[in-house]
């Protein structure tokens, strides 16, 4: 059985019975008192994040997670079809599982979904992607100290803020983690 001295960054970790994957952690040993880890911990179904400390050495269950390259194909009412990109097998996953990512999702998208016993746990997009504009408002240049931002819609449907200099059919690229506009891709 495992330790907390194995834990990275990305591990699944099964406590209390529930399935938790690491998003940062912390060996910290004081100058009195015995060492111990401080994880951030985000729970794989529910997407809830905690802060959890575990003594140094403590005996603790990681879980396999699957993560395997898959194209996403089309929409089929309240679930996503995708395509994994080596045997060509398709798979249905919940609208839950996919959770925000169906914000910057186009057919053909390569993303990664992660399963534990058959199980999807969640779906994974790169850190950013490149998506056109498909309407905003004309900018108004106004009276102002800083650069001012405006909505605009995204090709798949979803809203983000950008510069009011950007027109219509523009592609911008987008970070996936936060929905930010990163900067006008010139193609």
């Amino acid at each position: 059985m495992a330790t907390t001295n194995d834990i990275k960054n990305g591990s699944v970790l099964n406590v209390d019975g529930q399935l938790w994957s690491v998003i940062e952690f912390q060996h910290v040993k004081p100058g009195k008192g015995g060492a111990f880890v401080r994880t951030k911990l985000r729970n794989v179904r529910s997407q809830k994040v905690v802060d959890k400390t575990f003594n140094a050495g403590t005996k603790i269950d990681f879980e396999t997670v699957d993560r395997r390259d898959y194209s996403y194909l089309y929409q089929d009412g309240d679930s996503f079809v995708f395509m994994n990109t080596d045997d060509y097998d398709q798979v249905s996953v919940p609208s839950d599982a996919v959770g925000d990512a169906r914000n910057y999702m186009l057919e053909g998208q390569e993303v990664q979904i992660a399963m534990h016993d058959g199980e999807v746990l969640s779906v994974e997009l790169p850190a950013s992607v490149i998506l056109e504009v498909t309407y905003t408002e004309p900018g108004v240049q106004g009276d102002r100290s800083s650069a001012g931002t405006k909505p605009a819609t995204l090709e798949t449907g979803y809203e983000i803020q950008v510069p009011l200099f950007l027109e219509q059919n523009t592609k911008v690229k987008v970070d996936t983690r936060s929905g930010e506009y990163l900067g006008r891709v010139n193609e």
